[in-house]
């Protein structure tokens, strides 16, 4: 099984996540952000992750430090369960529907940090949720993830549906790029020799 936990213990946040990439689409989260929860079950459904986050922190001064301490554990998490990417596919992509909404997210387990989001929210906040909280999230975890990611929102009109189809397409890529491939097994899949 390649399975990752990973602890933080800030002053801000204090955060346990258990990354399984062979599991069900299990999830069991806890960060006090039911929105941000909602978005997180959508990788782990469709990456076929199984995904558990314990995590307290200062939620009274606002989300930031939450969402953005997730994306680094979780991207930490990532990290440690490819171990050195022998024998994976390495790149994945999607493309994800949700009603008028459309967004590709594209994936280079590369070993090297790079996000480029482009993502025209029609509202700023869905309920009491700050959606530029978002891009921090994906920021925190390619940085800790050391992977290339595009994520861009094609169209839409609904504001949750726009940041549901990014998270829904970006376990979807994820889920193809950590694949095995049986033509790969001990083998790097880079020129290089390593990622």
């Amino acid at each position: 099984m390649r399975t990752a936990t990973i602890e933080r213990d800030t002053a801000e946040t204090q955060i346990k996540l258990t990354l399984s990439l062979d599991g069900s689409g299990d999830c069991d989260l806890s960060t006090g952000l039911p929105f941000f929860e909602h978005m997180l079950s959508q990788v782990a459904r469709h990456g076929m992750f199984d995904l558990k986050i314990d995590a307290i922190g200062d939620l009274e001064v606002d989300a930031h430090h939450m969402v953005e301490d997730v994306g680094i554990v979780f991207g930490r998490a990532l990290n440690d369960s490819v171990g050195d990417k022998s024998g994976l596919v390495r790149y994945g992509s999607a493309y994800v529907p949700l009603d008028e909404s459309l967004s590709r997210v594209v994936v280079d387990l590369s070993g090297r940090p790079g996000l480029f989001y482009d993502v025209s929210y029609t509202r700023a906040r869905v309920g009491d949720f700050d959606l530029d909280l978002l891009r921090e999230f994906f920021q925190g975890f390619v940085n800790h993830g050391m992977l290339t990611l595009h994520l861009d929102n094609l169209k839409g009109e609904n504001a949750h549906h726009q940041a549901e189809t990014l998270f829904k397409a970006f376990g979807r890529a994820l889920r193809v790029a950590v694949s095995e491939d049986s033509r790969m097994i001990g083998r790097i899949p880079s020129t290089k020799g390593s990622l």
